[in-house]
């Protein structure tokens, strides 16, 4: 359970890239993942949020070109991508066509993104090589695509001298994320990576873009929070995620509103009269969910971190019943987690595999670690990869 080494990571970039171009680079940067505390789904649905950054990073080693050309590489494809940033326009938006590997299509989608959100034609900027290394999870629901955005959004900014700010270098990560990879997510990840803020949580209002920074206060509580990697691989552009969009957008507009965030507990009652039991289910758990951020947010403030344990648990409850998004593993690690003597544990992430929390007395840490991997075991699961995150600061140079 020790933190990621992110000298091994500029490490690896700088010597991909030195691999990749024949000389150092200019200079190396780096984006967090992110776990979110509590607030799943809401997102795209112009709702509440509490996540934070990760101490696991990406690094980018990034050095100029003259020919106008980016080009692209990383140490789980070592198969350079290049194409020319005047052609970036052909390629994306995708339609869901990619022509270029699906991984590429994250920092090169950032690239077009960045150059329309700096309103720059592709002679106006360097062409650039960028070579990635990350201790990211991948598939782990800790948003390694937010953590790769973020890092090629940074490192990008700062050479062509744009001088963006974390929340629209989010914005840049997002449109990339949408329109350039085909994944329908929300803004939540891309602002957790660019705003992170160490000990701290962002509660982030999805329609406003407006955060405040939540203290969290673990450490002085003698609390740590887990992960529990599942090892059950999700991926956000396939149908599970979409069609869960999708049920949202209806039950928003059976309810006559723009988005869910406008629905609350109290119109429960009459949604559940308008809608097909599945769709209904859908909604209540976007709007309790909601709620739950709220109140998760307020006990923070009021009564510490020790408060939160039971919306944790229930968060949990509607993902599974109502969103239908945990699977096996993800139920076996919250059980195992909880009965062990973890305060509340849920899932996190966007589902159909990936991570659990658990927010555990920091004595106890070595004793849910051993039952969660029994219950595995006992299952027939693969071995989940356990390990505790601090909340740590966004983008940074490196290098």
């Amino acid at each position: 359970m020790t933190e990621p080494s992110a000298a091994s990571s500029v490490r690896a970039a700088r010597d991909l890239f030195a691999t990749l171009s024949g000389h150092e680079p200019d200079s190396i940067w780096s984006a967090p993942g992110r776990v979110n505390l509590i607030g799943e789904h809401t997102d795209y649905n112009d709702g509440f949020v509490l996540p934070f950054a990760t101490p696991h990073r990406t690094h980018v080693a990034l050095g100029t070109r003259t020919d106008g050309n980016i080009r692209v590489v990383s140490t789980f494809d070592p198969v350079p991508v290049e194409v020319a940033l005047a052609d970036l326009d052909a390629l994306f938006p995708s339609d869901g066509d990619l022509r270029v590997p699906e991984w590429s299509a994250y920092p090169l989608g950032v690239a077009w993104a960045l150059l329309h959100a700096a309103a720059l034609t592709a002679d106006a900027v360097t062409g650039v090589d960028l070579a990635f290394a990350s201790d990211v999870p991948v598939g782990a629901g800790l948003s390694s695509s937010a953590a790769l955005e973020g890092a090629t959004a940074a490192a990008l900014s700062a050479a062509w001298d744009l001088a963006l700010d974390g929340a629209t270098l989010a914005q840049v990560g997002r449109r990339a994320e949408n329109e350039a990879v085909g994944a329908p997510t929300g803004i939540m990840d891309q602002m957790a990576s660019t705003l992170g803020q160490p000990d701290a949580a962002i509660f982030l209002d999805c329609r406003t873009l407006q955060t405040q920074v939540i203290d969290l206060g673990f450490a002085p509580a003698g609390l740590e929070l887990v992960v529990i990697d599942t090892r059950v691989k999700h991926a956000h552009s396939t149908g599970g995620y979409g069609e869960r969009r999708a049920s949202c957008e209806q039950g928003a507009a059976i309810m006559g509103v723009p988005s869910l965030r406008d629905v609350s507990v109290a119109d429960l009652d009459r949604a559940r009269e308008l809608m097909d039991d599945v769709t209904f289910r859908r909604v209540r758990h976007v709007v309790t969910e909601n709620q739950r951020v709220l109140d998760t947010v307020e006990a923070l403030r009021t009564d510490g971190p020790r408060a939160i344990g039971g919306l944790l648990d229930a968060s949990h409850v509607s993902m599974r019943d109502d969103f239908e998004i945990s699977v096996p593993e993800l139920d076996t690690a919250v059980e195992a987690a909880v009965a062990a003597g973890a305060l509340g544990a849920r899932m996190t992430g966007g589902g159909f595999g990936g991570s659990a929390i658990a927010l555990v007395e920091h004595d106890r840490v070595a004793a849910v670690t051993d039952a969660v991997t029994r219950a595995f075991d006992t299952a027939g699961f693969a071995a989940p990869h356990i390990f505790t995150v601090a909340p740590s600061g966004g983008p940074a140079r490196d290098a």
